[in-house]
């Protein structure tokens, strides 16, 4: 048996952007068919312009050993789910050629294939039979799979009423139990508490030590770089870094930072429905002037400004993530748990802060991603929205200071209590 699970060949997918119209749009197009034949089909008959053409994919090539976990990362829109859907054979490639050796397991979205008006239990099923599965093989995984997934109360009611976590964590359970040669998960960390994601990571580890393939692509950087020694880049649809997982979380890291010096209003690379934008990120000291370095120990206050918001629009809170160098979430804040009502106007829009008495992150460089909601939707969410440095303080008249080895990234206040030398 060969040693690669994995080969894929100049692949490229192509998709024609700039086509969809309203249903207005789209009786005026029939009234032009009709009025002017020769001109609709020249028009739409012609090759598609430069501006027409989005390159979700162009010219990728690699290839995956047998057992090997890869991590593929980058930005929204960089082309990572484009290519697990063609590894998945849900769509295909525009050219190229990708091959897969043994059978397929794959959790791209949550609850992918399953049916909400059948129950847990049936989705279970269901899902493995698409997965190519004999039923007594899913016969004798299935209490494996659903200890597992956490939803035994709740297996025989209809997926419709299940949470977005349930869906995704029975989701996972069955493409990892059902014994696939190669596992293919995007983003299953996005969604669950942090009892799961140390499941999945644990479970997702036991697949690859058993000899199974596994491609998982993530934002988390903490959880990639402790699943995967090797590591891809994607950038606008092409590999950028093919290396060492620590050298690809850097490329993408710096690629953030770069981003920072546009102008936040104006960056596309957000998600959200976008009924609201953070448009500035201001970051304060004790004196509350601007600065891009804090002390540690000292008040320090995050700024964030919105877009007018509109009428019909409630924003229902603001949260960040302060996230160190090496991509590991060390601290999170959310408007919601608590605080004062401040409805002044920034000049931009609206103004929300939130001030920390005394910052207890250790020397280093940081970065925040910010996400705001209203009307019960994500309304938008940047990564790298900021980044700022700190440098050395008290705490608590403790001196911090910076040390190449020290492990990491909060000082809580804390004493020793040392035996007497004699």
């Amino acid at each position: 048996m060969s040693d690669i699970a994995i080969r894929v060949e100049n692949l490229t997918k192509r998709y024609r952007i700039g086509r969809v119209q309203s249903k207005q749009a789209g009786s005026r197009t029939l009234l032009q068919r009709a009025a002017s034949p020769f001109r609709y089909l020249s028009t739409t008959l012609r090759s598609p312009g430069e501006d027409e053409i989005l390159w979700a994919l162009n010219g990728v090539s690699f290839e995956v050993e047998r057992g090997k976990v890869l991590g593929v990362i980058g930005r929204n829109g960089a082309g990572k789910s484009t290519l697990l859907k063609l590894l998945a054979r849900i769509t295909e490639p525009t050219s190229g050629r990708a091959t897969i050796y043994g059978r397929v397991g794959a959790l791209l979205e949550v609850g992918t294939g399953f049916h909400p008006e059948l129950t847990g239990r049936e989705n279970v099923f269901l899902s493995g039979a698409i997965l190519g599965m004999k039923r007594t093989e899913i016969e004798r995984k299935f209490d494996e799979i659903v200890a597992f997934s956490g939803v035994e109360r709740f297996i025989d009611t209809p997926i419709k009423y299940y949470s977005s976590g349930m869906r995704v964590r029975l989701g996972f359970s069955v493409a990892a139990h059902l014994e696939p040669e190669v596992l293919l998960i995007d983003e299953v960390l996005a969604v669950g508490d942090a009892e799961f994601q140390r499941k999945c990571l644990g479970k997702m580890s036991e697949v690859a030590t058993e000899g199974r393939t596994v491609l998982f692509v993530s934002h988390n950087m903490a959880a990639v770089q402790s699943l995967c020694n090797r590591g891809i880049y994607l950038q606008r649809g092409k590999v950028l870094v093919d290396g060492s997982i620590n050298d690809a979380v850097a490329t993408y890291l710096k690629m953030i930072e770069d981003r920072t010096q546009e102008d936040l209003s104006l960056r596309s690379d957000r998600g959200g429905q976008g009924g609201m934008r953070l448009v500035g990120v201001d970051i304060t000291d004790e004196s509350e002037m601007a600065a891009m370095t804090l002390i540690t120990g000292q008040p320090a206050k995050f700024v964030f400004h919105i877009n007018q918001i509109p009428p019909a629009m409630v924003l229902e809170y603001v949260d960040f993530t302060i996230y160190d160098l090496q991509g590991r979430p060390v601290a999170y804040f959310n408007s919601g748990d608590a605080g004062e009502k401040d409805s002044r106007d920034s000049g931009l829009g609206t103004r929300v802060v939130c001030a920390v008495d005394e910052l207890l992150l250790l020397p280093g460089r940081y970065r925040i991603n910010v996400g705001i909601a209203g009307n019960g939707d994500l309304q938008d969410h940047v990564e790298g929205a900021a980044f700022f440095n700190v440098e050395e303080g008290h705490v608590r008249g403790r001196p911090v200071v910076a040390r190449s080895q020290r492990l990491g990234s909060v000082m809580l206040p804390h004493r020793w209590i040392l035996p007497e030398t004699r």
